[in-house]
């Protein structure tokens, strides 16, 4: 009985072993896939700061289309991008310098300034749309 279990273990493991490396290969893709997207992010998040006299952060998961990164930059103009996962959005900020919050509320909300767009918009979702407005 040992001898049967012996040779399943190394038929499993010249099982595993003849899989792994191209398994290895597809993830290795997949992960330098992922990076390169958290550098280019990471630049856009800094440029953002940049212009706009540094900035700060709030990621919000949006279903399958990733995760969106919230900017908020010091003069109280906003911006987002979004990410494919929340990996990568959580990497392009730690990459970038941005700080975090944990919600979209209190101080960090009140720093963003809505323009006249923004008011005009909202109110036309309020009484609902163009079709009443």
């Amino acid at each position: 009985m040992a001898e049967i279990q012996q040779q399943v273990d190394e038929n499993d493991r010249h099982d595993e072993s003849d899989r792994r490396p191209e398994h290895d290969r597809a993830g290795a893709r997949r992960e330098a896939r992922a990076e390169r997207g958290a550098v280019r992010l990471a630049k856009r998040i800094a440029a953002f700061a940049r212009r706009h006299g540094g900035a700060e952060g709030h990621l919000e998961y949006v279903g399958r289309a990733g995760t969106r990164i919230v900017l908020v930059g010091e003069d109280g103009d906003w911006g987002d991008l979004v990410a494919p996962t929340h990996t990568v959005a959580k990497s392009a900020a730690e990459k970038a310098g941005l700080t975090l919050h944990e919600s979209f509320d209190g101080e960090f909300a009140a720093k963003v300034r809505t323009g006249p767009y923004e008011w005009k918009r909202m109110a036309g979702i309020q009484v609902g749309g163009r079709a009443n407005g």
